[in-house]
């Protein structure tokens, strides 16, 4: 039976005599090299791939900054990090992984609904950015800079007015622990010239996850002319507007990649409007899983080969555990099928239906459900393609006691 490709956006990895090929090595060599199943493995190619994609659709007065919640590997965070113009961290973990990539402290904001004290301090010695969410975060950092005498550089996180349509996780608009609600940021702006604070912009982020490219245009447009609203109330001039980013990449059949074009053109149009309306800010768009998604793989063997009335099973080494995403537990309110391949027999003479399943206890524990794949055996490696955000450190590794997967940047 000749297979059909469920996925065929699929292309960043090539197939050569049989066998999927990332970062010019054979799958099987690969999971040789690394000495054990499961591992990720990401491909330094794809994320510059990614990167000159977007330089060439965006204005090149845009910044563009890596959020490293997608991906906080060291290695590829110090690789990102020369290709983009600022790193964004939601804790002060990823706060030091920043740091430590040779970022200047100045090009790196701060975001995160619950910072604590000493999270705070060490920002403010640093000299990063802070996205200040409430009131609280702005009284502390009074009491900080006073006691180093260092004013810290504060911009405001904005929860919108609207929200972002079609996003995956909408993180802005209504109700949200995210930031200050925009009708109370005038209040918080005067708090913030009164307190001595270095004001120096506004952050919004209204949803992720996103293939509609008007959607992002309309959250983008309406971000920009909230900034201008609150601007007034401003103690001082905005020099940066982080609008976010929301950027989509395609997980399942049917999923169009987001065209870039008019996403470019929008933004072409809000920098000129900033020459005359916020003539000393710089626009910022914050994207981590556009810019690294694609460019990982998660790769586990099959232990065992189960037909249970009816219906086979490939009992995998490696599931929810390490990639709660794909088990359609991080998110998704139907589950979905990522895309998947039997990586050493990625261009098949004979398919079947089966579901992939990993080693755990529950029935939560799903990788491929009902998916057409390759014959395959005991030994044959399964990889899952999108793999490179939210996979290793999005998911309960300890889980039930198991190996824990390794990590590989190629």
């Amino acid at each position: 039976m000749n297979s059909k490709p469920r996925h065929a956006h699929m292309s960043q990895f090539p197939i050569v005599a049989g066998e999927l090929v990332i970062g010019g090595k054979p799958v099987t060599q690969l999971a040789a090299e690394v000495g054990q199943t499961p591992f990720y493995a990401y491909n330094r190619a794809v994320i510059n791939a990614q990167v000159d994609k977007l330089r060439t659709a965006l204005p090149p007065s845009i910044k563009l900054h890596y959020a490293i919640k997608a991906n906080p590997l060291p290695d590829l965070v110090a690789h990102i990090a020369g290709l983009v113009d600022g790193l964004d961290v939601a804790s002060g973990g990823e706060l030091a992984v920043a740091l430590a990539s040779g970022t200047n402290a100045h090009e790196i904001s701060f975001a995160g609904p619950a910072k604590r004290e000493a999270e705070l301090e060490a920002a403010v010695r640093a000299g990063v950015l802070l996205n200040v969410e409430s009131f609280r975060e702005v009284e502390l950092l009074a009491a900080i800079s006073q006691r180093l005498s260092l004013p810290a550089r504060v911009a405001v996180r904005v929860n919108p007015d609207f929200e972002l349509k079609s996003s995956g996780m909408k993180m802005g608009g209504g109700p949200k622990p995210f930031g200050v609600d925009a009708e109370n940021v005038p209040e918080l702006l005067q708090r913030i010239g009164e307190l001595g604070l270095a004001f120096e912009g506004f952050h919004l982020f209204a949803g992720s996850q996103n293939l509609r490219a008007e959607a992002i245009v309309e959250a983008q447009k309406l971000s920009f002319e909230l900034a201008l609203r609150l601007a007034e109330h401003a103690p001082a001039p905005v020099r940066t507007l982080n609008l976010g980013g929301g950027f989509g990449i395609p997980y399942f059949p049917g999923d169009t990649p987001l065209d870039l074009a008019p996403i470019g053109a929008n933004l072409a149009q809000l920098v000129e409007r900033a020459k005359t309306a916020l003539p000393q800010a710089e626009l910022v768009i914050e994207l981590g899983r556009y810019l690294v998604g694609e460019a990982g793989v998660y790769v586990c063997r099959v232990v065992d080969r189960k037909v249970s009335r009816g219906q086979t099973f490939l009992v995998c080494d490696g599931g929810l555990h390490h990639h709660l995403a794909a088990s359609g537990n991080f998110g998704q309110l139907i589950r979905k099928n990522y895309p998947v391949v039997i990586g050493n027999k990625a261009a098949p003479e004979r398919t079947e239906t089966v579901s992939v399943v990993g080693p755990l206890c529950t029935p939560l524990d799903i990788l491929a459900e009902r998916m057409e794949l390759a014959l395959a055996l005991p030994g044959d490696l399964v990889v899952v393609y999108q793999s490179g955000a939210y996979g290793f450190t999005a998911s309960p590794r300890d889980f039930l006691g198991h190996p824990q997967a390794k990590e590989i940047l190629l």
